[in-house]
Formats: C-alpha cells, sequence, structure tokens
C-alpha cells in the first residue's frame, strides 16, 4: 500500500476507507484508542507486558485493569459512612463477569445483559458487621463516571483453542466489550451482495459455538459498515434483521462538525503509531485536502455509539423475548418512545398528563414498541411512579401483548396472574386501590367495572395504553375510561389512524410520532406489496331473472316487489352466485401453486360467512390448496332475512359439523388449533376469513391476501398489512383483488397523506404511494433491464454464436502488482446482476395479465422468454469455467419452473377468453391462432400424443398406463371446452410435453441428474413396483419411495452391466439378469413377486435392445448411402 499509493489517490481499501474513518469518529466521540499489543497485555490474567506474551491470542476478552480500576472507585454506604471495596468483593465481582457459555451464547448473553443492567451483589464486613451491597458495573446516570476504549484487530481464540478471529474494532465501557464493528471496503468484488452483507455474515459466523461466542456474550450492538453506509443489531440478530438507523434527533450540521472535528497530536500518534508511516502521511494529506463529506458509515456510529446513546440502547431499548431471541429497538421505536416520554411528562392545566397517538405503520413492531415503552417506565426515575393500563379490543390480542410482556421481560410469571382483568369487578378493584405495576384489559371490561363505585382513579400517575386505538375508542367505552381515569394519559397505538371526522387523534390528542408504511417499505422492516386486478365476468340473463322474479311474486304489489328487489340486490347475492365463486376457487388454486411450492400461505378475505363456507366448499372440490375457515360462531338470527334461506343453514350446519363436534363449539380452541395448524409448512396453505382474524393476526409467511369483499380505509389498510411481515422466501406481498377496490386503495392513501401531512408537518406526497407497486407497471423494466443484460456483450459481433458469449465472461487471468487477478470478475459480476433484475422484473411479468394485454410487448414476449432461458443456461457454464457455486437469489427456481411448466395466462376474465402465453420452445404461438387453426392443430396434437403413449412408452408400463388414463380425461375435458378451441390446443400442447417429458406426478424427482437428463430406464423401473403390486403390498413390506428409488438404480446398474458383458448375445443378457435380480428381490418380494418383476424387467430390456438394433441399423445404412 506504502510506496504505490500517490498522495492524491483515492483509497478504497478496508483500513482507509472503513477501518481508520471508524477508529478516527469514535475518538473524537471519546474513546481512548488502545493499540493491539496493549490491549492484548490488558487482557491477561498475568499483565505481563513482554513482547512475547503480549500478542499471544486468549480468549478472555475483558480489559481487567480497567474493569479492576472503575470498581476500586465505587463506594457503598454503610452505617452512614462511605465504604471501598474489599480486593475480595473486587475478585467475587470479575469472577461474575465470567460468561455462562455451556447454557449457550443466548443465555450467557442474557445473564450478563442481567449482571450489566442491576449490578452484582456482593458481601462485606465492615467491623466484624456483615453488610450484602449490590455494585454496579456502570453508571447509567453519569456517563462521565465510565471509561471508554476501542481497540482493533482484537486477536481472539476460538473456543476450541485451535485457531483465532480478529473482529475489526470493538468498543468497552469500563473494560466490557460491549459493541463490536466488522468493517470492509466499499467495492465489493461480489455485484449481488453488498460489503455490508458480507460483514454481518462474517459477524453471525463469528458467533457460532465453535467460534468466538465467548466475545458476544457481552454483546449489546453490533454494527457492519463499508465507509458508505453501515447496518446494525444486536447479539443472535438473523441475517434478515439486521437494520439502517435514520436519525431523528442529531442534525446534519453537527455530524458534518464531529466528523471533522481536527484530533489533537496525542490521538493521532496513539491511532498511527503501530502503523507504516506512509498511511499517516496518506490520512494526513487527506486532512489537509478539506473538510470531508459525512457518510452513512458516519451517521451510523455517532447515532449509536456516541456513549451516552450506546448505553441508553442497551439499557432501555433492548429485550429479551423468548421467541424470537434478542431484540434491539429499530430507530421508529427508539424516536417514537422518546417523543412518547416527553409528551406523558406534560401535564396540560387541569394537571392531567397529556396523551397522543403513535401512529407506526402496521407490521413494523407496535407490540414490542408498546413493551419497549414500558421497560423505559420503569428505569426513568421520573416515571417509575406510574402505572400502566393496557387496553385491547380483543381477547387474542390481550394474550399475545400479555405474552410479548412476560417473554420480553417486563412482567413474571406472578405480575402475569396479576396483570390480567378477569373480571369488571377485578378492573374495578384494580383502577381504584390497586398497585400492580401493569394491567391488561379488555375494553369491554370497562363498561361492566364502571358500575362499581370503587372503579375511579384520579391520579395522573396512571398512564393508558390502547391497542390499535381506532376500533375501541369510539362511543361510550371510551367516554366511560375517561371518566373513570380523568388525569391519565392516554396513548393510542395504532397502525392505521381512523380518517372521517371521528378521528383517533381527536380522541386521544395529537399524533406524537409516525413511522410510515412507505418509510417501512424504504427502511425494508415490511415486504412491499404488489397490488393485481382479476375480475370474474359473469354472463348475467337480465331476462330470465327478470321473469323468474314475477313468477314467484304475483301475490305482492309493486312497492312489495320493488322493496323485495332492492333487498335482493343489497344482500350481495350476486357476489356470492356458485358460478362465480367456483371460477374464483379456480383461479386461486392455479395462481397459488407456486407458492405453495415454498411452504408460503395466503388468506381469502370473504364477505359473508355463507360465502366463506361455499369457498371451502369449492377448494375442497378442486383439491389443489387445503384451507380453513376462521369465523366467529353463527348469530341463531343469521340469514333470516336473505331472500333463500339457505345461507343461514349452511353456516350453521357447517359450524354443527366442524365446531361444535370437534372443539365442543369452544370458538376460542378453534381458533387457536387452526393459526397454530397455519404456521406449520404442512398446515393448511389458505385461511378463509370474513373479519376475524382479517387484523391483527400476525403470520410471516403469509403471502398472497385474495380480496373478494369490499374494504375500505383502516380496515383496507389493515388487511393488506396482513402480508407485509418479513420471511426470507418472500419478494413482495400479492394483493388480488376480485372486487375491484383500486380505486378505494388509491383514496385511502391519498388519505392517510393528507393525515400525515396535517399532523406531521408533512411527508412527501409519495409518501404513502409506494405502498404498493401496481403489478402493471412492473414489466415495463423489461426493455431496459433486457438491453442492458445484452450490453455486457457489445462486443461480440454474432450475438447467436453461445461460445462468443461465453468467453466474454470467462476467466482471464493476469499478473497486476506482483498478484494474478482474474481480469473478468467484474464483467461475471455485472452480468449475474443484470440477469437477476431480468429474471426478477420477467417472473412478475409472466403473473400479470397487462403484459400480456400490452401490443407493444407482443413482439418482445417470446424473445423475452427465449433470450432468459438462454443466459440462465449461459450463468449456468459460467459458473463452472469460473468454478464459482454461490447461492444466486432463491427466487430465480421458481422463474425457471413457471417458464417451464408456463402459465397459461389469466382465464378470470371468461367472457373476453383467456390471455395466453406461449409455451416454450413450441412452433406455434398460441396467441395468433384462429379458431380453426387452433382445432386443425389439437387434432395433429392428439394424434401424436396417442402414438407416443403407444410406442414410445412401451418400454415404462407405469407411464403408459398413467398417461393413457390422462388422455381420456383430456378428451373428456376438451369436448366441455367445445367453444374455446385455443384453450383446448393449450391443454394438449402441455400434455404433450408431459409425455414427452415423462413428467409422471408421483414419480420422484431422483431419475433427474444434475444436468437435467431423465434416467427413463430407472424411472421405468421404479414404475414396475406400483404397476405390478398393490399399495398395501408394498407397504406392508415397508417399501416406501426411497426404498424403490434405490431398487431401481440397483436394476438399472445390473441391467446395464449385462447388456455391456454380454452384447452380442442376447439370451446370455438375459440369463445374467435373472442370476443376480433373483437374491436381491426375493428378501423382500418372495419368489411369485421376484419373478414377476424381472420378466417386466426383461420386457424393457427387449424393447431397448430392439429399438438400439434398428437404430444401429438405420445409421449402418445412411452410411452406406452416403458412402
Amino acid at each position: 500500500m506504502d510506496s504505490l499509493m500517490s498522495k492524491n489517490n483515492i483509497n478504497f481499501a478496508e483500513e482507509f476507507s472503513s477501518k481508520l474513518p471508524a477508529l478516527t469518529l469514535l475518538t473524537t466521540l471519546g474513546y481512548q484508542f488502545i493499540p493491539p499489543s496493549q490491549c492484548n497485555a490488558m487482557r491477561s490474567n498475568k499483565l505481563l507486558v513482554n513482547q512475547a506474551n503480549a500478542n499471544k491470542a486468549t480468549n478472555q476478552v475483558v480489559l481487567l485493569p480497567i474493569m479492576r480500576a472503575f470498581l476500586a472507585k465505587q463506594t457503598f454506604t454503610f452505617e452512614g459512612k462511605p465504604h471501598h471495596l474489599s480486593d475480595s468483593a473486587i475478585d467475587k465481582i470479575m469472577h461474575e463477569l465470567n460468561p455462562a457459555m455451556n447454557l449457550g451464547l443466548q443465555a450467557a448473553n442474557e445473564a450478563l445483559y442481567n449482571v450489566m443492567l442491576y449490578g452484582v451483589t456482593v458481601t462485606e464486613f465492615i467491623d466484624g458487621k456483615k453488610t450484602s451491597q449490590t455494585i454496579a458495573l456502570i453508571d447509567w446516570n453519569t456517563i462521565g463516571n465510565n471509561s471508554f476504549h476501542v481497540t482493533e484487530e482484537l486477536v481472539v481464540l476460538n473456543s476450541e483453542g485451535t485457531n483465532s478471529r480478529r473482529p475489526d474494532i470493538v468498543c468497552f465501557v469500563n473494560g466490557l466489550p460491549l459493541a463490536v464493528i466488522e468493517a470492509k471496503r466499499p467495492d465489493s468484488s461480489r455485484e449481488w451482495q453488498s460489503t455490508n452483507a458480507q460483514a454481518v455474515s462474517q459477524h453471525i459466523r463469528n458467533q457460532k459455538q465453535k467460534e468466538i461466542p465467548h466475545l458476544f456474550a457481552y454483546s449489546q450492538l453490533l454494527l457492519a459498515v463499508n465507509g458508505n453506509d453501515g447496518l446494525y443489531a444486536t447479539c443472535g440478530t438473523p441475517e434478515k434483521f439486521w437494520a439502517k438507523w435514520v436519525e431523528e434527533e442529531i442534525s446534519e450540521p453537527e455530524f458534518a462538525r464531529l466528523k471533522n472535528q481536527v484530533l489533537s497530536d496525542d490521538q493521532i500518534e496513539s491511532l498511527f503509531s503501530h502503523r507504516p508511516a506512509s498511511i499517516k502521511d496518506e490520512y494526513q494529506s487527506l486532512i489537509d485536502g478539506g473538510d470531508l463529506v459525512v457518510t452513512d458509515q458516519d451517521r451510523l456510529i455517532i447515532s449509536l455509539l456516541q456513549p451516552q446513546r450506546l448505553l441508553e440502547m442497551t439499557r432501555l431499548f433492548t429485550l429479551f423475548d423468548k421467541k424470537a431471541g434478542k431484540i434491539i429497538a429499530r430507530y421508529q421505536q427508539v424516536f417514537g418512545i422518546k417523543a412518547l416520554i416527553e409528551r406523558i411528562s406534560s401535564f396540560d392545566e387541569k394537571g392531567s398528563r397529556e396523551g397522543g397517538v403513535i401512529w407506526h405503520t402496521t407490521g413494523s413492531g407496535k407490540s414490542f414498541t408498546m413493551v419497549f415503552f414500558s421497560k423505559a417506565l420503569i428505569w426513568l426515575e421520573e416515571l417509575a411512579k406510574c402505572r400502566v393500563i393496557i387496553v385491547t379490543d380483543r381477547v387474542d390480542l390481550e394474550t399475545q401483548l400479555s405474552k410479548t410482556f412476560a417473554s420480553g421481560g417486563v412482567l413474571s410469571d406472578r405480575d402475569k396472574s396479576d396483570a390480567m382483568a378477569t373480571s369488571g369487578r377485578r378492573l374495578a378493584q384494580q383502577i381504584g386501590h390497586g398497585n400492580e405495576r401493569v394491567i391488561f384489559s379488555i375494553i369491554n371490561k370497562f363498561g361492566s367495572a364502571v358500575k362499581y363505585d370503587e372503579c375511579y382513579n384520579d391520579s395522573p400517575n396512571i398512564i393508558v395504553m390502547v391497542d390499535e386505538g381506532h376500533r375501541s375508542q369510539n362511543g361510550e367505552n371510551n367516554i366511560r375510561m375517561a371518566q373513570a381515569l380523568p388525569n391519565a394519559a392516554f396513548i393510542a397505538f395504532t397502525g392505521t389512524p381512523l380518517l372521517k371526522d371521528d378521528k383517533t387523534e381527536n380522541k386521544f390528542g395529537s399524533i406524537i410520532h409516525s413511522y410510515t408504511m412507505q418509510q417501512a417499505v424504504k427502511d425494508k422492516t415490511v415486504t412491499p406489496l404488489l397490488y393485481e386486478e382479476r375480475i370474474p365476468e359473469l354472463n348475467t340473463n337480465d331476462a330470465a331473472i327478470d321473469s323468474w322474479f314475477d313468477r314467484i311474486t304475483q301475490k305482492l304489489t309493486n312497492d312489495q316487489k320493488a322493496d323485495l328487489k332492492r333487498k335482493f340486490s343489497q344482500k350481495g347475492q350476486i357476489y356470492q352466485v356458485e358460478g362465480r365463486i367456483e371460477l374464483i376457487a379456480h383461479d386461486i388454486s392455479d395462481h397459488f401453486q407456486n407458492f405453495k411450492q415454498q411452504h408460503l400461505k395466503g388468506q381469502l378475505a370473504c364477505d359473508s360467512k355463507a360465502s366463506a363456507i361455499r369457498y371451502k366448499m369449492a377448494l375442497d372440490k378442486i383439491g389443489k390448496v387445503t384451507s380453513v375457515v376462521a369465523m366467529s360462531p353463527p348469530d341463531t338470527r343469521e340469514g333470516h332475512d336473505t331472500v333463500d334461506g339457505e345461507s343461514k343453514d349452511i353456516v350453521q350446519n357447517w359450524w354443527q359439523a366442524n365446531v361444535a363436534k370437534e372443539y365442543g363449539g369452544d370458538e376460542k380452541a378453534y381458533t387457536k388449533a387452526i393459526i397454530e395448524a397455519f404456521s406449520q409448512d404442512d398446515g393448511p396453505d389458505i385461511m378463509i376469513v370474513v373479519d376475524k382474524l382479517l387484523t391483527g393476526f400476525d403470520e410471516p409467511k403469509n403471502t398472497v391476501l385474495y380480496i373478494d369483499k369490499p374494504l375500505k380505509q383502516h380496515n383496507l389498510i389493515q388487511a393488506i398489512a396482513r402480508v407485509n411481515r418479513l420471511h426470507e422466501k418472500k419478494r413482495f406481498g400479492y394483493l388480488i383483488d376480485y372486487r375491484g377496490i383500486l380505486k378505494e386503495l388509491d383514496i385511502t392513501i391519498e388519505k392517510y397523506q393528507d393525515l400525515a401531512e396535517r399532523t406531521q408537518g408533512g411527508f412527501d406526497i409519495e409518501d404513502l404511494k409506494g405502498l404498493y407497486n401496481a403489478m402493471d407497471t412492473e414489466y415495463k423494466q423489461l426493455p431496459r433491464l433486457h438491453s442492458e443484460l445484452w450490453a455486457i456483450f457489445s462486443s461480440v459481433k454474432n450475438k447467436q454464436d453461445g461460445q462468443a458469449l461465453r468467453q466474454v465472461l470467462a476467466p482471464k487471468m493476469q499478473e497486476i502488482d506482483g498478484r494474478v487477478v482474474d481480469t473478468k470478475l467484474k464483467e461475471r459480476d455485472d452480468f449475474y446482476a443484470a440477469l437477476t433484475a431480468f429474471s426478477n422484473a420477467m417472473k412478475i411479468a409472466l403473473q400479470s395479465a397487462s403484459f400480456f394485454e400490452d401490443k407493444s410487448f407482443d413482439s418482445k414476449r417470446d424473445r423475452y422468454k427465449t433470450d432468459l432461458k438462454a443466459f440462465v443456461n449461459l450463468r449456468k457454464q459460467v459458473r463452472e469455467d469460473a468454478d464459482e457455486t454461490v447461492d444466486y437469489d432463491e427466487y430465480e427456481a421458481d422463474i425457471r419452473s413457471l417458464l417451464d411448466k408456463h402459465i397459461a395466462g389469466l382465464e378470470v376474465r371468461e367472457a373476453k377468453g383467456a390471455y395466453l402465453v406461449g409455451n416454450l420452445g413450441k412452433d406455434v404461438k398460441p396467441e395468433e391462432l384462429s379458431d380453426d387453426e387452433a382445432r386443425n392443430q389439437t387434432d395433429k396434437i392428439t394424434g401424436r400424443v396417442t402414438k407416443m403413449i403407444e410406442q414410445d412408452l412401451a418400454d415404462d408400463p407405469y407411464a403408459q398406463e398413467y398417461f393413457s388414463k390422462l388422455l381420456k380425461q383430456a378428451i373428456a375435458d376438451a369436448k366441455a371446452m367445445f367453444d374455446a378451441p385455443v384453450k383446448q390446443y393449450m391443454m394438449f400442447a402441455d400434455f404433450e410435453q408431459a409425455v414427452k417429458d415423462r413428467d409422471v406426478a408421483d414419480v420422484p424427482n431422483e431419475f433427474i441428474d444434475d444436468s437435467g437428463q431423465l434416467n427413463k430406464h430407472a424411472q421405468a423401473y421404479f414404475g414396475l413396483f406400483k404397476h405390478l403390486f398393490a399399495a398395501d403390498f408394498l407397504a406392508d413390506k415397508e417399501l416406501d419411495n426411497d426404498k424403490l428409488v434405490a431398487y431401481a438404480f440397483e436394476i438399472d446398474k445390473i441391467v446395464k452391466t449385462a447388456v455391456a458383458e454380454y452384447s452380442i448375445n442376447p439370451a446370455e443378457i438375459e440369463n445374467a439378469i435373472n442370476r443376480r435380480l433373483l437374491p436381491m428381490l426375493f428378501a423382500d418380494l418372495g419368489i411369485d413377486k421376484a419373478q414377476q418383476l424381472i420378466e417386466a424387467v426383461l420386457k424393457i430390456t427387449r424393447i431397448g435392445l430392439s429399438r438400439e438394433t434398428k437404430s444401429t441399423r438405420q445409421a449402418s445404412s445412411a452410411r452406406e448411402v452416403r458412402g
């Protein structure tokens, strides 16, 4: 680095671009730098400073003399006098600081966290008298009483003592390593992965059991930085949840001032004395060049690691949750709570505490925000006297929140039982003269509690937190709460404030802090949503309906008729028509298949219990997806005002048959069971909901919301937030709309935007617009992405020459500065990134109707699909050339299955016919076929397929039997589609492909090798077991698919060996096969069945040999003709 660097070069090396800026900034923030050798000496129990010992790796990570010095300054008061700690007490405390790694990293970290938070209790003897004293390890209240140090390249011995790791930067408070930073260079050698992602994976690796978890047992904050920006997390955070920080308190000029503050000579000496002189010179020339710009790395370090913030994040904004593990708050939670604390610390003229609304978009961790807030109340002295009442409007939410509180450590088990207001009477006592820190109640209990005189408390030291304040606060329950607690602070936590005139903010005060969906999408704390409208078109025969109506209403007056007609249309009968529900059920069954393969889930929202049950029946009948219905018990009055009277019975009957029978009619038990089942990979695919569980129910795997009910305003935003939770397999949440609510969605977003502007001094007008990307517009990026992909190969003259394209990316090694470097690395990375972007856009386009309707894409669609397939193939070859095996975007796999199976467009708008997509590699494009041509093509295919099944599949009796049945079925189905010849053609074209590929439904994938080649003989031998023997027989003999696959490959091996050895003599081939197979199969099948199977194997072998002979004859006669 030294002599080659000229004074004015830009240096992107890790040391210079991210590590030194971080160290100089930390020095400015008040951390004293300790060079690595001195730091190692401080970690040694012997404190030997000789050089040999100083650089030895150790697994002890506390700076012992610094912690001891802090403890030596501490005093405790006994009988009115201050006393210093004895040496033995200090030894005991030092001993407590050893991490209990035998319990695992999470538990060890929690134990040390509690020691730091609460201190260590020691026993001292003063003049013979015994006293127990709790000694703090960190002075949380007076920051200046603590010492802050930083070091680099901390050599830590791994837990097995075999090797060591060197985290880039470690920050210490009183000698305890509270923060670890991995610093990378900004320019990644892998374009699909930023260097921050590499830093994160290094952090995660280092926490593993065999690595250096004993360092992370002390960690509170972990940072990954690359000179340009950074992410933060805490011990145990999975990669998905590493977050960006957006500062709301520190101003930009303050960031710039800190970044450019000049270091003293001593500080510079300390930072650079152990480095080559050239590095110090380079740093000096950089500083002399004028003010440096502030980067997101600087903002992250200043925001999280300035001493006061580090201690605040550790003490107030860290939680241990039984389910989610250790959690550190996201920035919106931190600033929301700070704003909240400021608000409730002020009083109005009547002496009541001020309240307000926290508007944090649904999905951004509202429940945890409430827990963090309660924790802050415990630690902040001026608020420690406050009691908290948590009010929800549904039992499932109450349970969810109290669980979160208990597992977040704010409530012990006993507190938890005390906290639950079990009845109105109990709530009245708790309010009037209870002393519980935290009380949980459902809003309705206030209704019965106020009947008791004791339900009154005018203390201002009560804070009422209302979850989802937009529902429950209306009406008398809210008035009752306010009457019972006239001076309490009321705070509403909501993801969607009410619009209309009856605003949440009026009931609870103004909006204190907001975090909108647009911000959440930008921060990647929720998944972006894609919206697609799919309207089922119905052919209504109005004349027939009218005459039927007249017939059955002969006895009514005209007014009564008009009234009945009105009722009929209002009840939304049209939406419950069987034909419509069946049509949508088919559409959902097909649309969901891609998600089903990835074990993702969906929800279907419909407008009535009767519709829900009809959907369930329709989906069950189709049989492609499994589903459950979430609903409350039917009202005995329900259904009486419907015209046909049938829907009441359907709901009552279903409830009796399912919930009453299995769960004794206990709705809570039923709901709990279906939520539990839905969360399992092998549980139901789709949850059908009416109102229940459309809100307040979190399942990260929930990816698609099918909407068949009119949703408005906050209900709409609440509902779509069901699919915005993060999950590693989700790139988008999908909203599939069968009701045409796009306009409502637009208006709603507009209104929320307006509310944000009115209450918060304005957001960008686009602020909530980014809530969903219309699927319709995503595909318009394709031309740009397609040309960017081809631009990489601009140097190739003949673009059809696959080998020339391959050479553009093939590794080319050159010696540069004494190192052998692959100069094509950058091109390959560009290609991978461009291909990923193009294929992701294609995936969305292929599921979007507009892509197929847009005439401007008619000439491009096939080209895009062919190119995508070719480039995916090219990537495979390039990876082999470069010896790379990288886990590229997991979504690519479904692209391939989408392209290969090919989606037959959207078939919901039946009246207009299907939107069709040509199968790849087919010589006819269905979009361009007339009806006559389609019929003609279908006849040709049917003839070809019949012949293929009879002749080509003769060597696979099981596949032959399977496809013969399917062909009969297909011909029957085609008759039903006589008026849609293009659809018939599509169906048969897909069927022909399946026969060619021998794609038999219940045959495992093991017979296809890595290069995509099918071992058709092994697959045929596997099929023989199923073809010849009953399923019961195979089950009795414990011959599951795995065993049959093993047999199939073994039989294939024996047959190939025999053919190779005795190729001249067919009789000998058969003898050899018989000799080897009989002893192998006899044990499992018995003599008769073994011989039956062997005979079938020999038959397949004969067909194979005769085909081989035939093709050899044809080849030699062709040679003779040429000769």
